[in-house]
C-alpha cells in the first residue's frame, strides 16, 4: 500500500486549492502512477505555521513500479509543474504531496542525501488532516511502527 498525502491552501498555474488538488489527483493517474482510490477533500485549519489560509488535503492509495527514491521525485515534479517553490517550512503552497508510506517500508533517511527520506511519513500520528483520510480510504492500514490504524491514531489526538 502506497500513501500519498496532498494539501493546497493558496492559488498557482493549476488555479484555486481546490482545482489544484483535483489536478494533482489526476496527475498521480498517469504512468507510471496509478491511483487506487482517493480521499473526500477536505478543508482543514493550517499546521505549524497558522496565520496562512485553510488547506484543502486529500490521501490517494496508489500503486506503481517506482522504488520510494523515485517516487519522491516524481512527486516533486507534480509540485513543481503546479507552481511549488519551496521557501518556508509548513507555510502557504499551491500543492504539496507528502509520501506517507511505501507497502509498510521503515526508514530513517540516510546521511548520504541532502534531505532523507523517512518512512513513514514522521508526521502521521499528529495530523488529523491525513489520518482522517486515511481511515476513508484505508481503514485497515497500520502504521508500520506503531502499528495503530488511521482510527486508532486518530482517536489517540482526540
Amino acid at each position: 500500500m502506497i500513501l500519498v498525502g496532498l494539501g493546497s491552501n493558496i492559488s498557482g498555474p493549476w488555479g484555486t486549492p481546490l482545482e489544484a488538488t483535483r489536478r494533482a489527483l489526476l496527475e498521480l493517474d498517469t504512468f507510471p502512477l496509478h491511483v487506487i482510490r482517493a480521499s473526500s477533500l477536505i478543508i482543514t485549519k493550517p499546521f505549524g505555521v497558522l496565520h496562512q489560509p485553510d488547506f484543502v488535503n486529500a490521501v490517494a492509495l496508489i500503486d506503481t513500479a517506482l522504488p520510494p527514491e523515485a517516487l519522491m521525485q516524481k512527486l516533486h515534479l507534480i509540485e513543481r509543474a503546479a507552481g511549488r517553490r519551496r521557501r518556508k517550512r509548513w507555510g502557504p503552497r499551491c500543492l504539496d504531496l507528502d509520501l506517507l508510506d511505501y507497502h509498510g517500508l521503515t526508514r530513517n533517511g540516510s546521511a548520504n542525501t541532502l534531505k532523507p527520506l523517512r518512512l513513514p511519513h514522521p508526521g502521521i500520528a499528529e495530523r488529523s488532516f491525513v489520518l482522517a483520510p486515511i481511515a476513508e480510504i484505508a481503514p485497515h492500514w497500520r502504521h508500520a511502527i506503531n502499528h495503530l490504524t488511521a482510527q486508532g491514531m486518530l482517536n489517540k489526538l482526540r
